[in-house]
């Protein structure tokens, strides 16, 4: 945390500098931006004429509405009881016009709406020379609207910063107990870095037995706790729908996966990319590395599935996302997906699959991807839903591909080691597939007619050792790569 506070002073604040700065805070929610904010109010308030913290901004104007926060603020600030303000309009003249001469500090916190700063602290001359300005947000395309001169963005503690807030919350001293080290490693573990997780672990555990310990973990590792689960999901609340889709998909599929590689899927899900991306990434919700790779915090993802696990606690082919061994194979062999089912995982042994039936998807009406991972999977692809947009079905063990298997918007086939001999027999209209990776597929002998296929980009053939036959049709793909 010091590290934290020295280089928001130093390198952000300039508070030697003269002229008025607002400089924001960003961050994931539970990431220790209220905390860090707090630190810096406390170390350098004394140095204004005046200051004022202003909490949980978000909540407060839903519960008492943007005036109150105004007369909260200017209280604060004149170090009087009753401010006289009527409405909203009236508040800002008087903010402006009060402080416009004063050196003030300002903190607000968690501000996630543009008129929060509308009513409060939107522009920089309506404070006197030398104020500071503090916004923190979970948005930092927010913070960049409203022209905030800088924005720091809170980082994950470290694992030694994370093992001694650990241990000074339970133990009362730097370093964790002798017959708490391997226990205290865990909930490091657990934690990954955010401070809000910390906290709630260690509200439970000082003088508690290592049994206590133990149960506290297994109980987290079951259900997200609800303290951590209820602050993580504010961000996910506000999205829209289809991006509340887009971010499950990431959680449940796709983290970890590079953007570019996969565009033409999440596209095909109608999740118009480029836009809602950039609000996830805008709300703190997901990160894009330098190589171009989803990310999330392990936390949010672990909320994305509770989420997903919460549409039907109790009855799996209900839940919109499948990707648990024991959820699936459940599904599967007792034929009781719906409807509501819209992607499946499946990477499952030999052993336990060889009972499982293709008539298991019959019901899944809306199932847009379908990932398995086993030679021993159902037979058939006759099955399944015409939504499909992705099939990965390694091992694939028939010889070809059902006549009467036609999606309407496939994009990738995926069926690398597959006993395939044949693709299909004749003609397949998939107007929409993208990408076939047959790489592998040792049997392979023959590519089919692939006339129904005309934007095509990748076919992948690495290692089908026995192709000798080409079709003709395949040099009239204009997009293949």
């Amino acid at each position: 945390m010091d590290s934290c506070v020295e280089e928001m002073l130093d390198s952000y604040l300039g508070e030697g500098l003269g002229g008025v700065r607002f400089v924001g805070i960003c961050g994931m929610g539970g990431m220790g931006k209220t905390t860090l904010a707090h630190e810096i109010y406390r170390r350098i308030s004394s140095n204004f004429e005046a200051s004022s913290f202003i909490a949980n901004v978000r909540d407060e104007t839903k519960n008492r509405g943007q005036v109150s926060l105004q007369k909260e603020l200017l209280s604060k600030i004149l170090m009087e009881v009753e401010i006289n303000i009527w409405n909203v309009c009236e508040g800002i003249n008087v903010i402006r016009n009060t402080l416009c001469n004063k050196k003030v500090f300002i903190v607000l916190d968690d501000v996630d709406e543009e008129e929060h700063l509308e009513a409060l602290a939107m522009k920089h001359d309506w404070f006197g020379p030398g104020s500071r300005i503090i916004v923190t947000s979970r948005n930092s395309n927010l913070l960049t609207t409203c022209g905030v001169d800088d924005i720091y963005t809170t980082k994950g503690l470290s694992y030694g910063d994370v093992l001694q807030l650990l241990c000074w919350r339970a133990f009362h001293k730097p370093h964790p107990k002798e017959n708490f080290v391997n226990l205290s490693m865990d909930f490091v573990n657990y934690a990954k870095g955010l401070p809000l997780a910390l906290k709630v672990l260690c509200a439970s555990l000082f003088a508690k037995r290592t049994n206590e310990w133990k149960s506290a973990l297994d109980k987290l590792k079951e259900e997200l706790e609800r303290k951590i689960l209820y602050i993580l999901q504010i961000s996910f609340d506000g999205l829209t729908n289809t991006q509340k889709g887009l971010f499950l998909d990431i959680a449940c599929f796709f983290k970890g996966d590079n953007k570019d590689c996969i565009s033409d899927i999440l596209e095909s899900f109608g999740y118009y990319l480029d836009y809602n991306i950039s609000v996830l990434i805008d709300k703190s919700l997901i990160t894009i590395d330098g190589n171009g790779t989803l990310w999330m915090h392990e936390l949010l993802q672990d909320m994305g599935q509770e989420l997903v696990r919460r549409e039907s606690p109790k009855e799996p082919g209900r839940r919109s996302r499948l990707w648990i061994y024991e959820d699936v194979i459940h599904v599967l062999k007792n034929n009781i997906g719906t409807e509501v089912v819209e992607g499946i995982m499946l990477n499952l042994s030999i052993q336990k699959v060889e009972h499982l039936s293709a008539e298991a998807f019959s019901k899944m009406k809306n199932l847009r991807l379908l990932k398995i991972g086993n030679e021993k999977s159902p037979k058939g692809l006759s099955y399944l839903s015409n939504e499909l947009c992705v099939i990965e079905w390694h091992r694939y063990h028939l010889k070809c591909i059902p006549t009467n298997f036609q999606p309407n918007k496939l994009v990738e086939l995926r069926m690398h080691c597959s006993g395939i001999k044949q693709l299909w027999i004749g003609i397949m209209n998939l107007n929409e597939l993208k990408l076939i990776d047959l790489s592998d597929s040792q049997n392979l002998f023959e590519i089919p007619d692939f006339s129904g296929v005309p934007n095509l980009k990748q076919l992948i053939l690495q290692g089908c050792t026995r192709l000798c036959k080409i079709h003709a049709s395949l040099g009239n793909l204009k997009q293949l790569i």
